[in-house]
C-alpha cells in the first residue's frame, strides 16, 4: 500500500492439492481472520458487488434521471481494471491488474489506500491469452460482516490468491490460495466476479482466450474468515467448460447460477454449454443445455459467453450461437428443457441487466437488446439500444440503460423506454464487457487507465 501501510508481497500456502510446476517457490503461511470484526453496513447508494447485488440484477436505486454527463474526475492506477468499480460508503474499491486493490474517495478519486496483493503474471510467461500483465481481473466483492473486501489475483508461477483487505485500513486480514480442482494452474484464467454466499467467498474459473493447455471449468469456495477446507465444483469434462462469464456465480435462494462454456467434442453429453444450479457446498443440482449442445460444442457457440439473468420466476440465457433460452429457475429443464426460445436475438457477451420481466442483453454484434418475459415465460425482442456500438454489459437508474461502448471509450445512457440516447459521456477505452457502477448522481467506469467518474446521473 501506499500511505501508512507496506505492500504485500509473496505467495501463501495452498489448503487443497495443487497441480502447480514444482520449480515455484515455497509460498508463506497463509493468513486468517480467525476473529472478523464487523464492517460497514451497507446503505442504498452503494454497490457492493457486481450487479449491485448477488442476483446480479444490476439495478441501482435513487439514481436521478440522467441530465448532461461530464467526466468529474480521472485517476490513473497501476493496471487496467476489468472489475466492475464497487462503491461502499462514498470509497471507490477497484482491482488492477497490476496486482493491486486501490481505495478512492467517490468525491474527487484521491488514492486513499493502494495495497499490492501480488506479482501479476506476464503475457509472455502464459500459455495464451490476451491480458498481460495478468492480475486481479475478476470483480472483488465486499462482505459487510467482515469488513472486507476480497479480490483474487494471479501472480508469477500461475498461482491463484485470495486476499481479504479491510476496507477500513488496507490491511491484508486473510490471504489464501484457492486453486480449481483439475486443470493447470497457469493455463486457468479467474475473471468472473467472486460472489459472497452464506459466510462464503465463490470463486469460478475458465481458460484463458484462446483456449490453450489443460484447463477445466471450476467454482471454488471458502469461508471469509480463510480459515476451513476449500470446496470445489469441477465440470465433468475432460477438458474446457470454461465458468468465464463476467458477472460470475448468480445467488436464487440457496443456489448458485452459473454458465458454462464448450467442452470436449464427442456423441457423450459432458455437462458442457450448459446453465447450472450449484448447492451452497458445490454440488450440481439441477442443469440445463440446448438439444444443439453438440453442433455448439464444435463450433464454438456455448452458453458460457453471457451469464444466466434471473427475472421473476425465470433465467434468460443467450450465449454465442445468438439463440436466447427461458428456464424455470427451480427447474432448469435438462437437456432441451427450456420453456421457450427466441430465436435470431444475438450472441450475449457479458452481463444483463433485469428491471422486472424486462432484461437488457449485452449483446456482442449489435449494442443492447431489450427481452420482455411473459408470465408464461414467453420472450418478444423489444427495442434493440440506439448506440450500436455500445455493447457493453448494462446496468440500469434513474430511469435509464447505461451501457459502454468500450472500444469507442464512450459511456451512454439510454432511456429505458425506446432505447434512444439520453446523454453520453468520453470515459476512454475500458476493458471488453466493461460494466458501469451508480451510486447517487455518478456513474463509475473502470478504464485501461484506471477509474473515471461520470456526473450528471
Amino acid at each position: 500500500m501506499v500511505g501508512a501501510l507496506a505492500a504485500v508481497t509473496g505467495v501463501p500456502a495452498l489448503a487443497a492439492c495443487s497441480s502447480a510446476p514444482p520449480d515455484r517457490p515455497s509460498p508463506p503461511p497463509p493468513i486468517v481472520n480467525a476473529s472478523p470484526a464487523p464492517g460497514r453496513a451497507l446503505s442504498a447508494a452503494d454497490w457492493p458487488t457486481y450487479g449491485h447485488d448477488a442476483r446480479r440484477s444490476g439495478a441501482a436505486r435513487g439514481v436521478p434521471a440522467p441530465a448532461s454527463l461530464r467526466v468529474a474526475w480521472r485517476r490513473h492506477l497501476d493496471g487496467v481494471v476489468y472489475g466492475q468499480p464497487l462503491v461502499i460508503g462514498g470509497v471507490i474499491v477497484a482491482g488492477t491488474e497490476g496486482g493491486s486493490v486501490y481505495a478512492l474517495n467517490a468525491r474527487n478519486g484521491t488514492v486513499l489506500w493502494r495495497t499490492h496483493i501480488a506479482r501479476p503474471v506476464a503475457l509472455t510467461d502464459l500459455p495464451c491469452g490476451d491480458i498481460g500483465p495478468l492480475g486481479i481481473t475478476g470483480t472483488p466483492v465486499y462482505d459487510p460482516a467482515t469488513g472486507l473486501v476480497f479480490a483474487v489475483a494471479e501472480t508469477t508461477g500461475g498461482t491463484h490468491l485470495l486476499a481479504g483487505v479491510s476496507l477500513a485500513t488496507g490491511r491484508v486480514k486473510v490471504r489464501r490460495e484457492v486453486e480449481p480442482p483439475r486443470g493447470t494452474p497457469i493455463a486457468t484464467q479467474q475473471r468472473p466476479a467472486l460472489t459472497l454466499h452464506a459466510g462464503r467467498v465463490y470463486v469460478a474459473f475458465g481458460g484463458l482466450d484462446g483456449d490453450c493447455a489443460d484447463y477445466v471449468g471450476a467454482v471454488v469456495s471458502v469461508a471469509t474468515t480463510g480459515l476451513g477446507p476449500l470446496a470445489g465444483y469441477s465440470v465433468p469434462t475432460s477438458r474446457q467448460g470454461g465458468i468465464w462469464a463476467t458477472g460470475g456465480p448468480v445467488v436464487v435462494g440457496d443456489r448458485l447460477l452459473v454458465s458454462v462454456g464448450n467442452g470436449a467434442p464427442g456423441s457423450s453429453y459432458d455437462g458442457s454449454d450448459s446453465v447450472i444450479a450449484l448447492s451452497a457446498g458445490l454440488r450440481r443440482l439441477d442443469l440445463f443445455a440446448p438439444s444443439t449442445w453438440a453442433r455448439e460444442n464444435t463450433n464454438d457457440l456455448d452458453l458460457g459467453s453471457m451469464t444466466p439473468a434471473v427475472a421473476g420466476g425465470y433465467v434468460f440465457i443467450a450465449g454465442k450461437s445468438g439463440t436466447g433460452h427461458v428456464l424455470r429457475t427451480g427447474h432448469l429443464g435438462g437437456i432441451g428443457g427450456e420453456v421457450a426460445r427466441l430465436a435470431n436475438l444475438c450472441a450475449g457477451f457479458g452481463t444483463a441487466a433485469v428491471s422486472g420481466a424486462v432484461v437488457y442483453v449485452p449483446c456482442h454484434d449489435g449494442g443492447i437488446r431489450q427481452v420482455i418475459i411473459g408470465a408464461d415465460g414467453t420472450p418478444r425482442a423489444g427495442w434493440t439500444a440506439q448506440a450500436a456500438s455500445a455493447h457493453g454489459s448494462p446496468v440500469t437508474g434513474g430511469g435509464a440503460v447505461w451501457v459502454v461502448d468500450y472500444d469507442g471509450g464512450v459511456l451512454y445512457a439510454l432511456g429505458a423506454v425506446n432505447g434512444a440516447v439520453l446523454a453520453r459521456a468520453d470515459v476512454g477505452t475500458a476493458p471488453h464487457f466493461a460494466a458501469p457502477s451508480l451510486s447517487g448522481s455518478h456513474a463509475y467506469v473502470g478504464t485501461l487507465d484506471g477509474v473515471v467518474a461520470v456526473a450528471g446521473a
